[in-house]
Order: C-alpha cells, then structure tokens, then sequence
C-alpha cells in the first residue's frame, strides 16, 4: 500500500511539473509571437519604416487633385511663357536673361518631371507605386531640378549686385559665352548632389511602398548645404548691399533743403515753395540738376529697382523653402538614419510650400520687367506679330516722358 501511495505522489509531481514546463514553453511561445508581430504603424503599409498611407474620401481627392493640377499647370504656362519670351523675342536675348532661362527651365523640369508623380503618390495617401528603379530617378531629378532653381536664384543675385557695383567694367564681361558657362556650372553643380545615392555613398530608403531621399547623417549635412543653407547666404549678402547701394545713392541724391524721398512723391514745386521759403531758386536748381545728372539718376533708378525686386524674391523663396529644408536637416537627428518619424502631411504640405516657388519665379520677374510683362500680355492675346517693334515703341515711350518730367524718376 505504501508502494502505491508512493507511486501515486511520484505519478502527481510528474504531472505538476510537465503541466509547468508546457505552462513555461507555452508562454515563450506567446513572447516570441509578439516579438515578431508587426507594430500598428508596420501594418499600415507593409513597410518596414511603417510610414502610415493616409486615407481620403472623394470630396477629399477632388480638392486635392483640384489644387494640385492647378498648380502644376500653372507654373508651366509661366515658366513656359518665359522661355518663349527670351528665346523668341529679340529685345529679350541678352546674356543678362540667360540666367532667367535657367531658372524658368529648371522651374518647368520641377513641374513636369517631378510635380505629377508627387501629386499621384499625394492623392493615394503617400504609397509610392512606381517602383524601386524609378525612386532612385525620381529622387535624382527632384533634388537637382530644386536645386538648380534655387542655384540660379543664388547666381542672379550675384550678377545683379556686380551690375549695380561695377556699371562700367561689367557690360564688358557679360558675353554669351560666359554666362553659358556659368549656366552650365550651375546645372553641373546641381547634378553632383544627385550622384552619392547612385555611387553608394548614401542609399535612398526604397521599397516597394517607400520612396525617401537617403537619411544619411554625412549626405543630408552636405546635401542641404549646398542645395539651400549656402545660396541663402550668398542671396542675403548680396541683398544687404544691394541695399546699402542703393541708400547711398538715395542720400546723395537728396539735397539739402529739399524734401525727403518719402515726402518728394507727394509735394510739388508749389508746395515746397510754401514750405521752405527758398522756393523758387531750389525747385529751378534741382530741375535743372536733375536734366543735366540723367545718367546718374537712371543708375539710382536702377539700383532701387534691383533692390526691391531681389527683396521679394530673397522673402519669396525663404518663405516657400526655409521650413522644408529645416525639417530635412532635422529629420535624420530625431527619426533615425532609416524611416521618417514625421508626420505624413507635415510632409507633403513643407514639400509643396517649396515647389510653390517655382511657380511664383516668373511673375516676380515680370512684376518688375516691364519687356517682360508687354511679352506676356501679347503672347497671352496671341498677338505675335510686331512684340518687338510694340516693346520699342514702349522704350520710347518711356524715355520721352523721363525727359519732360525728371522728376519722375525719383
């Protein structure tokens, strides 16, 4: 009996400890199976950087679609007009505007080449559907497209403030020749900050579902240094002096006695004479002076002019590019070297804020050009016939009335 009892407790141990070790592996199991399960945010896409695909609802498609052809198509039409106008309007082929080509062309490639695949994979919910050959493509043309834009704004900004400074000796330098080679380094430069990727240095994050410039610590500090961090500088120096130029000029063209140029668009000779009580002999003197400084003047003229247009396009493109270019640089620093932490939309509107820029280029330089707004208007009225004789008769025109009226160039 003690025999069987013994077996008995020997029988329930065995079976207590085999109902624990099955407990033990059991719950292993259920550790391993989760550990290998996919997170939420993996599941949304199938994609190992988990970028979730965001969903939208027909209304929701057709206003994003509706804006985004919109303006797709519009920074074509500009960019294009410009291209034509220069190229087809013999008042307009100077070397000085070849730099303008550059920019409407690289403007045009953004639109075209670059701006339909962003607004597909944008309406879809940000999936990237054209394949893993086609990204590394895709990826090469958007960043040197972008970056020869902002490049040639960079190079413009230089080439105007050397028109402003140097009036005498720079005419003689700008020949064709030398603006096509400066064209061209912009465009060679543009294109070696698309090559890392392609050569090994930096591999673009790339799947079936992922299309992302690479996050390479090393590529994102020297690709945005180039692309952006740089030519913002060189824009921002070339503007304060353009500036402090054209302040100059101002002081030297204001005489003592006279009003200031805030107050000279609105008093006249009459007003001046009520005012200062040394009317007449002032007024007769700073007519005269100005008839017989026309050049000097036209060169104020000039430069205020320069100034204010490269303001706005300095302001334009730091409003369009600042943010997105931020948030590349930061993006390797918080999210790591492989996936995007960001939000998807945050994304996509700092991405688009940035193409905007390419279509508001041709109108800034038309707002201040009036050969090219007279272009503009004509080619938009199919009026083909006669732009040019129909632009000198403008300059003519123009040139008369600054000599009846002097005055009214400040």
């Amino acid at each position: 009996m003690i025999s069987a009892l013994t077996k008995d407790r020997v029988q329930s141990i065995v079976n207590s400890l085999t109902s624990e070790v099955m407990d033990v592996s059991f719950l292993n199991k259920i550790h391993d199976t989760t550990t290998t399960l996919p997170t939420p945010s993996f599941m949304d896409n199938g994609t190992r950087c988990g970028v979730p695909i965001l969903s939208y609802g027909h209304v929701e498609k057709v206003l994003i679609g509706g804006v985004l052809t919109m303006l797709t198509f519009l920074t074509v039409c500009g960019n294009l007009l410009v291209v034509i106008s220069v190229c087809f309007v013999k008042k307009l082929k100077q070397p000085s505007n070849y730099l303008i080509v550059s920019l409407a062309v690289a403007d045009l490639s953004v639109a075209v080449v670059v701006m339909p695949f962003v607004s597909i994979t944008d309406l879809i919910g940000g999936q990237w559907i054209f394949g893993r050959v086609f990204c590394n493509v895709f990826i090469a043309m958007d960043v040197m497209c972008c970056t020869a834009s902002i490049m040639t704004l960079c190079v413009i900004s230089i080439d105007r403030y050397l028109g402003i400074t140097k009036p005498l000796t720079y005419p003689v330098r700008q020949s064709g020749k030398c603006m096509a080679k400066i064209v061209l380094s912009v465009w060679l430069l543009s294109a070696s900050i698309t090559l890392p990727p392609l050569f090994g240095w930096a591999q673009n994050v790339n799947d079936d579902n992922v299309c992302l410039i690479s996050q390479d610590l090393g590529y994102t500090i020297y690709s945005t240094a180039v692309a952006f961090y740089i030519p913002m500088s060189v824009m921002l120096i070339m503007y304060y002096r353009i500036y402090r130029v054209a302040k100059d000029s101002a002081a030297k063209h204001t005489i003592a006695g006279f009003p200031k140029a805030e107050d000279e668009e609105s008093m006249n000779c009459v007003t001046a004479a009520l005012k200062l009580q040394r009317e007449v002999e002032e007024c007769v003197s700073f007519s005269r002076l100005l008839k017989s400084d026309r050049k000097n003047i036209s060169i104020f003229k000039r430069e205020q002019k320069a100034a204010a247009t490269l303001g706005i396009v300095v302001g334009a493109f730091a409003v369009c590019w600042m943010p997105f270019f931020l948030l590349s640089t930061a993006r390797p620093f918080i999210c790591g070297l492989q996936c995007s932490c960001v939000p998807l939309w945050v994304e996509r509107t700092l991405l688009w804020l940035g193409y905007a820029n390419s279509l508001i280029n041709p109108f800034i330089y038309a707002f201040f050009n009036r050969d090219l707004r007279t272009t503009y208007h004509n080619l938009i009225r199919c009026r083909y016939r006669n732009i040019n004789r129909k632009l000198s008769a403008a300059s003519m025109h123009e040139a008369l009335k600054l000599a009846e009226r002097p005055d009214l160039v400040l």
